[in-house]
This record gives C-alpha cells, sequence and structure tokens, in this order.
C-alpha cells in the first residue's frame, strides 16, 4: 500500500504544559498514550498506545478483571468515573480500595 504510514502504536505529540515524565499518561485532544521518554515542555514525545501499563489510580476506587479505565486528564490518573472522563482501556488486574496502582491495557481507540 503506497499509502501506508506506521503500524500506530506509537504516536508523535507535543509535551503537555510543564514537559512529562517518562511513563506519565496524557490526553492529547481525544488520544491518550503513555510517554515513552521524559521531554519538556512543548518538545515532541512519542506516546504509546496500545499495550499494557502500571498507571495512578484513584487510591478509593475498586477494579476487578475487565473493567472499563477512564482517565481523569485534570488528576493525571485513572478512575471508574465515566462521566466527563476518557475511556482508555480495561483492567487486566484487580485493584482494590487503598492500591495506588491499576495494571491497565489501552485500548488504543479515541473517543
Amino acid at each position: 500500500m503506497k499509502n501506508f504510514v506506521q503500524p500506530g502504536e506509537m504516536i508523535t505529540a507535543a509535551a503537555p504544559v510543564g514537559g512529562i515524565l517518562s511513563g506519565a499518561g496524557l490526553l492529547a485532544g481525544s488520544l491518550f498514550g503513555v510517554a515513552a521518554t521524559s521531554q519538556p515542555e512543548g518538545d515532541p514525545v512519542e506516546l504509546a498506545t496500545t499495550g499494557v501499563y502500571d498507571l495512578p489510580k484513584v487510591s478509593a476506587n475498586t477494579f476487578a478483571f475487565g473493567a472499563k479505565v477512564y482517565w481523569d486528564a485534570t488528576a493525571k490518573n485513572c478512575t471508574s468515573t465515566a462521566t466527563d472522563n476518557t475511556l482508555i482501556g480495561v483492567a487486566v488486574a484487580a485493584a482494590g480500595n487503598g492500591a495506588a496502582i491499576i495494571r491497565v491495557r489501552l485500548n488504543g481507540a479515541f473517543s
């Protein structure tokens, strides 16, 4: 195919205000990804849009295996609350109340 560009598993975006650390989640418009490297504000950063990642979560939220996981772009963490948040994937391990991390399989889609 002459028009094929790339698989799309990694997408380049501009680092947000304040920069970004490697492993941090970033919602760029409607596209969510995990930063592959640390970059200062405005510099290009590669975002992984698929795969399984450990990401910060709302401590009080509980997730069963396979539960939908949403990204709160303001708090910069995962939540079980759909309202005003972006669906980023599903939990691939249960995470209980008090846990700071959730293991998420990114859906590679956008909303």
